[in-house]
């Protein structure tokens, strides 16, 4: 395992109540040394990604947006291909393009756009075909397809004179046709952790990824629940962050901090998790973490 990739933590956010106030998160974000700022993709609960994403960007210098992730679902590839060809540009090539097959609840934003939920296999093998058509889009090529999903022809996502930055693609995973659908093409694999999972299981979902990636780099990412005793408020009440970190679960960090830097760079050694999110209500109290693993 190569234990020295370097670490990059970000902040997931979807919401403000004005527009200055969604800039001053940004500026925020950046000036507490994250990496990322991502959001996930929601019809009624949040902004709308890639308008908010490009907002983002344009108020900051260093700081990588990305979503966390796009439902599948809701958007035809080639549109999705043209949206993040559009924003790696705007934002000189710091846009991250999260995809998923459906998180847990959202069937009822598919519902909302009149949209079949279905089973979990079919969901898997249409991200795995818009997948394939994306990047081919993103990186300047034609496509035409024609596969049990999605249809397009002689598509074009890439204005003229334009070189595209690279949009590096994240796949959020946690069953094994995912984990290998991210090994085999995402640049960073999200893994699907629940609150209680130790890192012996975790080492498994690991594992799969890098058996499915070979030879081809995969970073591999995790987002923290708890932060010592901060819990984000839609989690109050129902994780005990004390409880777990006894019970050896990863996606929770405590004590001092450098404590927890510790135990940061003990799961990069062990499991190869560089990669770190916390919600924003937890941004501050990671923040220090953050300073003391800058550049490791």
């Amino acid at each position: 395992m190569d234990t020295r990739t370097p670490f990059r933590f970000g902040v997931v956010t979807s919401q403000a109540p004005s527009g200055s106030a969604w800039l001053d998160r940004a500026r925020r974000v950046e000036a507490l040394g994250y990496d990322t700022l991502v959001m996930p993709d929601n019809v009624a609960a949040g902004l709308s990604v890639f308008p908010a994403l490009a907002a983002a960007a344009a108020a900051t210098s260093r700081l990588r947006v990305g979503s966390y992730v796009l439902a599948n679902d809701f958007r035809h590839p080639v549109q999705v291909a043209k949206d993040a060809v559009a924003l790696a540009v705007l934002s000189e090539g710091r846009f991250e393009l999260g995809l998923g097959a459906g998180r847990p609840g959202a069937d009822r934003d598919n519902a909302m756009l009149g949209l079949h939920w279905d089973d979990a296999g079919t969901r898997v093998s249409r991200l795995a075909e818009s997948v394939s058509i994306i990047k081919r889009l993103v990186a300047g090529a034609t496509v035409t397809a024609d596969g049990p999903h999605y249809r397009a022809t002689e598509a074009s996502v890439v204005p003229p004179g334009v070189e595209p930055p690279p949009v590096p693609v994240l796949v959020a995973a946690r069953g094994p046709r995912m984990l290998d659908l991210a090994g085999r093409e995402a640049d960073i694999a999200a893994l699907g952790v629940p609150f209680d999972m130790d890192a012996e299981a975790v080492a498994g979902l690991a594992g799969r990824v890098r058996a499915a990636a070979g030879d081809r780099p995969v970073e591999l990412n995790l987002n923290l629940m708890a932060v010592g005793d901060a819990v984000p408020r839609f989690l109050a009440g129902r994780l005990d962050p004390a409880a777990l970190a006894a019970a050896g679960s990863v996606c929770v960090v405590t004590g001092s901090a450098e404590e927890m830097a510790g135990q940061v760079r003990d799961r990069r050694e062990r499991l190869g998790l560089s990669y770190l999110l916390v919600a924003d209500e937890l941004m501050e109290a990671f923040a220090p973490v953050v300073a003391i693993l800058a550049g490791e």
